[in-house]
Formats: structure tokens, sequence, C-alpha cells
């Protein structure tokens, strides 16, 4: 993971930066310091911890129950700086936003994936319509049959040279797309794992 004997604590008067980023996302949560003694623990529990001018060490969520489980940790270059790529469990921000940059997820196909995933989490009320998406998971029929709607509703839009239409119908496609293979256990996540085996170098592969 991390070997803290390769960092230099020197620079920082005992303190190395770490840069904090959401692992599915890509976003930036949060800018910290962190001291031997805090990425000890976050090794040892699994979580971030981190070394405040106020708080001293500081345990990432304890109170709050806000966590951030670790993915990976990082140095950079010159090794006096830490990427932590983590799985939040709640907003980065004291103040309640999602990062401490004042701004919120910005990826578009993430947020679709979640919402899918929330859609196929929860039953519809009795009494309650479903939603379009709902009403997807639970006819596999509709679902291949959309599928191949808006494929061909794209391929259209491509042949005629109509631009705006293939962006509208490409987010159809994408859309429906994920929401096919969720009843599979398929995610976005393990999508884009198979495309980033399928870029790794040759040696890396």
């Amino acid at each position: 993971m991390l070997d803290l004997s390769k960092l230099d604590f020197t620079k920082g008067n005992g303190l190395v930066t770490v840069v904090t980023q959401d692992a599915r996302t890509g976003d930036l949560l949060m800018v910290a310091h962190a001291d031997r003694e805090a990425l000890e623990k976050t090794l040892e529990t699994g979580e971030m911890h981190y070394r405040s001018r106020t708080r001293g060490l500081w345990h990432k969520g304890g109170t709050s129950g806000n966590v951030q489980r670790v993915v990976s940790l990082t140095a950079d270059c010159d090794a006096d700086a830490v990427l932590a790529r983590v799985e939040k469990a709640g907003p980065a921000c004291h103040t309640g936003a999602e990062t401490c940059f004042g701004i919120g997820p910005v990826d578009a196909l993430v947020e679709l994936d979640r919402t899918i995933a929330e859609r196929a989490s929860k039953a519809p009320e009795p009494g309650e319509k479903p939603s379009y998406t709902r009403r997807l998971l639970d006819d596999r029929n509709l679902r291949l049959k959309k599928i191949g709607e808006e494929a061909a509703e794209l391929v259209t839009a491509c042949a005629d040279g109509d631009k705006e239409r293939a962006m509208e119908e490409a987010a159809d496609v994408l859309y429906h797309l994920l929401v096919a293979v969720r009843p599979l256990g398929v995610t976005l996540e393990d999508v884009k794992a198979v495309l980033a085996r399928r870029a790794a170098p040759p040696a890396a592969k």
C-alpha cells in the first residue's frame, strides 16, 4: 500500500500533505495533513486519519460517521505528499458539502449509475406507480427491447449526420445499457474496470 519509511516528513516539520479523492467519481474531496502516527492509524484501520492543527490526531468521520475507507495511498514523486483514494460514507466537508471546495459530484455517468442502483434497491410502495427505471428492471424483455430501439435510433442519427440528436440518443443508449446489466449484478465500476484492463500497456496486462 504505502511505505512510510520512504516519505519525507522533514519538509513539512513532521507532516505530509494529503490530497483525498473519491475513488469512484474522481472528485477532489479535501486537502489535509498527516504525520507518521496518522498514516500508521490509517494503514491499521483502513480508514483515513489526519493530523489537525486544532484536533490533533483526527479520525475522519469518527464522530459524524462520514468515514473515508481507503482504496489506495500513493506518494508523489517528492515523497512529501500522498494521494488518498477513498470510498466516502458521507460528505467530506464539515459544512455538509460533498467536498471542501463547494462543488458536488461532477461525473454525470456515476450519478446515473447511483440512481439506477437506488431504484433497484427499492420496490414501489403498494399503490405507488413504478418509475420507468423500475419498470425496466422488472421486465427483462422490455429492457432488451429498449436497448435495441435506442441503438437503432443512434445509428440513424449518426447516419443522418445529426450531431444534436446523436448526443441525445447516445445518452439514451448509456442509460438503457446500465439498466440492462444491473440485474446481472454488473455496475458502472465493473465496466470501467474492463476498459481499464484493455487500456493498460501490454507490459501491465
